[in-house]
């Protein structure tokens, strides 16, 4: 049975109260004194005040109301072909770590589910948009995307960055790209650091298949992408990136997390609780590994400990 996802306003008498009541007594008294404002313009003003404080708020939070109302949720995916969103190729139907994520959402809202594909280019926008409700896209947290977005507390993973170069480049550690065209994803949070911290070349491109294939044409000595959800998996399955490494330490890893639109706290608390009952239980933990994601991570195994001793 779907809890009830509706949010009422309520008016209490508070300060803001307080603070209407003596606005009244302020402009009455200016009125009274000054014959300028006559009787209409001083209901009118008091009208327009009373208004503004007593019309009850529309709350920021309009995500829950909005998939509550329609029995569906709009999840952004990536499906760039990783353990965590691809097509399966019987069916062409979205699986992966992320789609499992956006389908278990979907089930304890007791809503169905629509899976939104996005890009790293188009992803933010649209969230923004309205296009999707929630993103669960392989963006991970960072100060910069905090301030546009309001994200789930609980993170569901944790991803860093690498290069995959051929064998044959003779870049063999990050301070090797200095200088060189890197293929990337438009609007990845790793354009920065190999560019201030490393002095790369950055040619971006919409997203990271787009990158992979301009790499093999010759475009760039090194294409820089999520580790664990795309190049590891790619260069340990894939028989023609057998011929490529993949450098380490991985580049900035951050907390993979759930975004929501800026100032949906109600939206971001319930699907907290989610997040963290799979940490408790060690659901996330079995859907890595039914996803073929490897190495496991360490992060997943850390918070499944930590979690059951915060609840």
């Amino acid at each position: 049975m779907p809890s009830s996802l509706g949010v009422f306003t309520v008016v209490r008498l508070n300060a803001s109260v307080l603070s209407f009541i003596r606005s009244l007594m302020t402009i009455s008294k200016a009125a009274h004194n000054k014959r300028s404002l006559g009787f209409p313009l001083r209901f009118a003003l008091l009208a327009t005040l009373a208004a503004t404080l007593f019309t009850p708020r529309a709350h920021a939070d309009q995500t829950l109301d909005k998939i509550s109302s329609r029995h569906e949720i709009a999840v952004g995916v990536m499906i760039s072909g990783s353990p965590f969103g691809s097509l399966d190729p019987q069916t062409q139907q979205p699986r992966g770590m992320n789609v499992d994520l956006a389908n278990d959402i979907g089930k304890r809202l007791g809503v169905k589910v629509q899976l939104v594909s996005v890009l790293p280019s188009t992803r933010v926008q649209f969230l923004q948009q309205g296009k999707v409700d929630i993103l669960i896209a392989n963006m991970e947290y960072n100060a910069q995307r905090g301030e546009i977005l309001d994200h789930v507390p609980t993170p569901y993973y944790r991803v860093g960055g690498t290069a995959i170069t051929p064998n044959s480049s003779g870049i063999t550690k990050w301070e090797d790209l200095r200088g060189k065209p890197v293929c990337i994803s438009q609007g990845s949070s790793y354009i920065r650091p190999v560019v201030e911290k490393y002095g790369a070349i950055p040619r971006a491109f919409p997203g990271a298949s787009q990158s992979l294939l301009a790499l093999r044409g010759g475009s760039c000595v090194a294409a820089v992408h999520d580790a664990a959800p795309l190049l590891y998996p790619l260069q340990q399955h894939d028989p023609e990136w057998r011929d490529y490494r993949t450098l380490q330490p991985e580049l900035e890893p951050a907390p993979s997390v759930i975004w929501v639109r800026q100032g949906e706290k109600d939206a971001a608390a319930k699907l907290d609780a989610i997040v963290r009952d799979w940490h408790r239980t060690g659901w996330l933990i079995e859907d890595e590994a039914k996803n073929g994601l490897t190495p496991a991570s360490p992060a997943l195994a850390e918070w499944h400990k930590q979690v059951p001793s915060v609840q």
